[in-house]
């Protein structure tokens, strides 16, 4: 029994820490790369005038 808690218990504390950095928010931006945004509106929407 102890054979296996000693195989268990640090497969399941890696398993734990690479689950917490896969879920980190700032794992998707790399601050040393040129910020990217999208635009989600047109920058120019035609008025009242402009019809």
């Amino acid at each position: 029994m102890i054979d296996i808690f000693t195989v268990l218990l640090p497969h399941a504390l890696m398993a734990l820490a690479v689950w917490r950095l896969l879920h980190r928010d700032d794992l998707d931006e790399d601050p040393a790369l040129p910020r990217q945004t999208i635009a989600w509106r047109r920058s120019h929407r035609p008025g009242k005038s402009e019809r």
